[in-house]
């Protein structure tokens, strides 16, 4: 009787230790995308960007983005994807919020409050080879923003050749869906504005000039 008690307290404690070392040895495999941290404080774009917007932009709308995204890739063959990934593949719900998140990733990145001026080195060669002058270029590019209907973005892109050229994005969209990489985008949904500019869109393209970041749109191309 005693040997019988003696087995089953063995079968149990390794029975249990088992079950434990499956759980405890069990790592999270879904990839969980983080909001991106801001290069500069909440008020240093002003008065480019007001902190109110930048608040509102970054901490709720982004926010929104990172937190439907995490929940909708669970269970999809997107739930380890790296976001360009996504974006290049996916379709609906999963697209508009993953297009998003890396719209608004290069977006933030690419200001500095010691920004402006005009692009140097090989992307300032390649502006005026595309469009004569930077002048020509930032026309053309502030046209195409003025002019996108809707809710959209507006990007300076280039192909696997190192070609430039200036795409409407609608909604959600990237350049990454269509095979190329974003280089300078400006984001012409309402929300980047209407707290700063109302309904003066123009106004707004405008003055964002005097905030890039040339160094690290360079760096992108």
């Amino acid at each position: 009787m005693l040997t019988l008690c003696l087995s089953l307290l063995l079968l149990v404690t390794n029975n249990s230790n088992n079950s434990s070392s499956q759980i405890t040895d069990k790592k999270e495999e879904i990839m969980k995308f983080e909001l991106i941290k801001l290069p500069y404080a909440a008020n240093a774009l002003e008065p480019v960007i007001s902190k109110a917007t930048i608040e509102f932009h970054h901490g709720k709308h982004l926010q929104a983005y990172v937190n439907n995204l995490n929940n909708l890739i669970p269970g999809t063959k997107f739930e380890n994807a790296p976001l360009e990934q996504i974006v290049a593949e996916s379709d609906g719900a999963i697209f508009n919020n993953a297009g998003q998140i890396l719209n608004h990733n290069l977006y933030f990145t690419q200001f500095s409050p010691k920004g402006g001026g005009e692009p140097k080195g090989k992307l300032a060669e390649a502006i005026k080879a595309t469009w004569g002058s930077f002048d020509n270029f930032k026309k053309e590019f502030n046209a195409a923003g003025a002019g996108l209907f809707g809710s959209g973005w507006v990007w300076l892109a280039k192909d696997k050749d190192g070609k430039l050229s200036i795409t409407k994005e609608p909604n959600g969209s990237n350049p990454v869906a269509h095979g190329l990489v974003p280089l300078l985008g400006f984001d012409v949904w309402e929300h980047a504005y209407y707290l700063d500019y109302q309904n003066r869109r123009p106004d707004h393209l405008n003055a964002l000039w005097n905030i890039v970041d040339w160094d690290a749109v360079g760096e992108r191309y």
